[in-house]
């Protein structure tokens, strides 16, 4: 269970305690997948480091289609979340939304490309053997081998639209900079296009430092899952990614709000790495694509919510953000009872008619 799927989790009701874990939603299973590798070889990390072979592991709807240059043109790719996989957008508050027919992501017009970053999923990450010594990627690094991904293994050019949630948002704007032509649109959702500082740094240093301070942890050379160190980080996990309006309407009742909590970290827990872990939060350390926001000139809807925590409604930056974008429009879902906290991207029913704006005004 990734940090996204115990955000999104943490909305589902759950009957009174002494009720057994509720498994995890089930996935839309009626949408047919196809799954890839690609390995990208004496990939140059930004710290130095060099890695023989990076493994990038998608998931793919649809089917490509080829213009009168023989190029793919109907690609979307969506990006994930810190600890998720290109599989959790086939959830049905995702998919169900999205690529049926004549939905805004269809896929029987659009080819949808699912990645698992590195370190992520089922692609190169600590826990295959390498633990600490495993390169410490950043966020460039990994919208650098998405890039590659693209155009060496998948031989994509451009991309019709890149979605990105959390983590996956952070990556657009960094696309946006890094390849301002790539894309035909960008749709980023809940995150911030500053570096990642305040309360928002804070309570993911307390989750790396409470890993590695569980004596278990051993430098990353432990023999199990330190979960002492982990059940704190899933914790802040949990209170990060809550929805407190949706919850009180779920939980209104103590020992059904307490059974709740220690199941989804109970199961969060069970499914962890802990290097993995670490990893998937520090690699956020050089993030700041404030300095050169003019450089973004695609069509932009950026998407936030009134009740997330991670990226608190109160900071002036969007408002300051789309002045500097000449193609960015940005808006913020209003707290309900319905709303998902952090998780409200991954629920397209509060974005939908957002993303049918920005396909139209991109070019259709």
């Amino acid at each position: 269970m990734t940090f996204l799927t115990l955000a999104l989790l943490a909305m589902q009701p759950v009957a009174p305690a002494a009720v057994p874990p509720a498994p995890a939603a089930p996935l839309a299973s009626k949408w047919p997948t196809r799954e890839g590798d690609v390995t990208i070889g004496d990939f140059r990390f930004r710290t130095g480091e060099i890695m023989p072979a990076v493994r990038l592991h998608y998931t793919t709807l649809g089917t490509p289609h080829r213009d009168a240059k023989g190029e793919i043109d109907n690609a979307v790719m969506v990006l994930h979340g810190t600890g998720g996989s290109g599989r959790q957008f086939l959830q049905p508050q995702f998919a169900d939304e999205l690529y049926g027919p004549g939905q805004p992501l269809d896929i029987k017009r659009y080819f949808i490309i699912l990645p698992d970053n590195i370190g992520h999923g089922a692609s190169s990450k600590p826990s295959d053997g390498l633990r600490m010594k495993f390169p410490r990627y950043d966020y460039d690094d990994m919208v650098e081998l998405q890039h590659r991904m693209l155009t060496e293994g998948l031989g994509i050019k451009k991309l019709r639209l890149i979605m990105g949630t959390s983590m996956g948002c952070m990556h657009g704007f960094i696309w946006g900079e890094t390849y301002p032509d790539f894309a035909k649109a960008l749709m980023p959702m809940a995150c911030q296009p500053v570096q990642i500082a305040g309360q928002n740094r804070m309570w993911r240093q307390l989750l790396v430092d409470a890993i590695k301070a569980d004596p278990a942890w051993l430098d990353g050379e432990y023999k199990s899952q330190p979960v002492q160190g982990l059940r704190t980080a899933a914790s802040l996990s949990i209170v990060a990614g809550g929805a407190p309006l949706n919850l009180q309407k779920n939980y209104p009742e103590r020992d059904a709000a307490a059974a709740f909590a220690r199941q989804r970290v109970a199961a969060d827990v069970a499914s962890r790495d802990a290097n993995d872990m670490i990893y998937q939060f520090e690699s956020s350390r050089t993030y700041n694509p404030w300095p050169k926001l003019e450089a973004i000139t695609a069509p932009m809807t950026w998407i936030n919510s009134a009740d997330d925590f991670i990226n608190p409604r109160g900071l002036p930056y969007p408002e300051q953000a789309v002045k500097r974008m000449p193609n960015a429009r940005f808006r913020l879902v209003p707290e309900s009872d319905e709303t998902r906290g952090h998780g409200t991207h991954t629920w397209a029913v509060n974005w939908k008619a957002d993303l049918i704006d920005l396909i139209a005004r991109s070019g259709g």
